[in-house]
């Protein structure tokens, strides 16, 4: 208790790291089973509460799993219905909901970005004992291959990608999502004694190509950079707006590797995953990038410090958001500061990195818990007022027009200010959000100052509790914030 009490004294004593724009984001995952067995009604009222808590705690962000095997947690005419929503795959909830609609609706409604999170190549897990007649490996069993007991889409298969983002591409044209989302699964961690059986794809390949020189490991990575290019011109083909992200494993290379490594000693993206990741940056073919740093400072291996400030130091091209580990970050104490845990050292850390512009949470649940005071940081501290998403003005730069017609009005008995949505055709000019800030009698207007920012929302209504002198703004897809519009209460 002893112990508690100090680190909250001097994590509350740490000024807030807020900023006016940064990705706040949370991973809800489906793969752990935390909603199986749920009938509709108690999953809908466990995100309920999930998605409040982490409103409270400043998530702007919610990244949410619905492909964890070729599967889905949506309506889908090209794959079968999750197990680990329903308990048999291929079994339609009942009563009938579509959680990804739900979900787009809930996360909307509370001011939230939504990603739609999918596994690309992973066709089954270790536990999942019985597919559905309409499983791609029921269908096409000769596209996947078996490895320690899961089943792979065999990235050696062209027609595999192809599949994959037709899969995107639905995903995206039926659903309002804001981000699309791939972890860090392409071809499987390995493991000893195991061999990955595509020996038959690389010599076709060779023959075909006539490029014998190629090894294996390079076709690999070949093939994924391929796939990653693919999907992601899939996905704006469809919605140019939908950010399109992907989320690595936390060591790129080590420096006995590569002499610009990390030095680091574990499994790397580059040599056995096959995943270029920093090619995928350079070139453009995603939007956004979170590694998962998911160890503690002073970790031998894989030291915290070392490898925020390596992909600090590489991703430049694009933003770079961190993948944090509340559970770590919670149990393992500050090595320079025995007294508390490493939370505050590693918002620090954040706010130092220059390229570094957002967090995002593993998973969920953890915070919701507010594991080792995590959770009441976030909203009292850290994640204290609200925050803008980073912009992406390699998408989209131009910001939308002023909000028109603003007044307050009464309504049942509460002060409500109202707006009318700005004029604009299409995209890149149609205002989606609104940002609302206040500010005292005679204080300064500063929109750059995130104290004053009281919410973002996709209403063009907003009810006041106070008087004061309001400003709305308008915000675009990409959060570019148009000029405000003031009116005194």
């Amino acid at each position: 208790m002893r112990k508690l009490i100090i680190f909250l004294l001097v994590a509350l004593s740490v000024p807030a790291t807020a900023q006016k724009r940064e990705f706040r984001g949370a991973w809800i995952q489906c793969v752990n089973g935390q909603f199986q067995g749920m009938s509709k009604s108690e999953m809908q009222s466990t995100l309920t509460y999930q998605l409040d808590e982490l409103c409270k705690d400043g998530v702007n962000a919610i990244i949410f799993q619905v492909r964890a095997e070729c599967d889905a947690l949506y309506e889908s005419q090209l794959e079968p219905w999750s197990r680990f929503l329903t308990g048999v795959q291929g079994q339609a909830p009942a009563p009938y909901w579509d959680p990804l609609a739900w979900m787009v609706e809930q996360c909307h409604k509370r001011g939230m970005e939504i990603h739609a999170w999918i596994n690309p190549y992973r066709a089954k897990t270790k536990f999942t004992n019985e597919l559905a007649s309409n499983h791609i490996a029921v269908r096409k069993p000769g596209n996947v291959f078996s490895y320690d007991g899961l089943y792979i889409l065999n990235p050696g298969i062209p027609e595999n990608s192809s599949y994959i983002c037709k899969v995107a591409q639905d995903i995206v044209r039926r659903y309002d999502i804001d981000g699309f989302h791939i972890d860090d699964y392409f071809y499987p961690y390995p493991v000893a004694g195991e061999q990955i059986p595509d020996s038959k794809e690389y010599a076709l390949y060779k023959s075909i190509a006539k490029n014998n020189a190629m090894s294996v490991g390079d076709w690999r990575r070949e093939n994924v950079n391929m796939f990653i290019k693919e999907l992601h011109e899939a996905i704006q083909s469809i919605k140019p707006w939908v950010k399109f992200g992907v989320s690595p494993f936390g060591i790129y290379r080590n420096k006995r590797n590569d002499p610009n490594g990390s030095n680091t000693n574990g499994l790397q993206n580059y040599d056995d995953l096959y995943a270029d990741v920093l090619k995928w940056v350079d070139k453009g073919w995603i939007d956004y990038c979170v590694p998962q740093i998911y160890w503690e400072m002073g970790n031998k291996a894989a030291d915290y410090t070392t490898l925020i400030n390596w992909w600090n130091r590489n991703v430049t091209k694009r933003p770079l958001f961190i993948g944090e580990d509340i559970e770590r970050t919670a149990k393992y104490t500050d090595p320079q500061n025995p007294a508390q845990n490493q939370l505050p050292a590693k918002m620090r850390l954040h706010k130092q990195s220059r390229n570094v512009s957002g967090t995002v949470l593993w998973y969920a649940k953890a915070a919701v818990d507010n594991t080792g005071n995590y959770g009441q940081m976030l909203r009292n501290v850290y994640w204290k007022y609200p925050a803008l998403q980073p912009r992406m003005t390699f998408i989209e730069s131009k910001a939308p027009k002023k909000v028109r017609k603003m007044k307050i009005m009464n309504i049942s008995g509460d002060q409500v200010l109202c707006w009318t949505k700005p004029g604009g055709k299409g995209w890149k000019k149609e205002a989606v959000k609104y940002v609302v800030y206040r500010f005292n009698p005679g204080e300064p207007i500063n929109l750059d100052d995130e104290k004053h920012i009281l919410g973002i929302t996709y209403n063009n209504f907003f009810k006041l509790n106070s008087r004061g002198v309001y400003v709305v703004t308008a915000l675009d897809r990409m959060s570019n914030e148009g000029t405000g519009v003031k009116v005194n209460y």
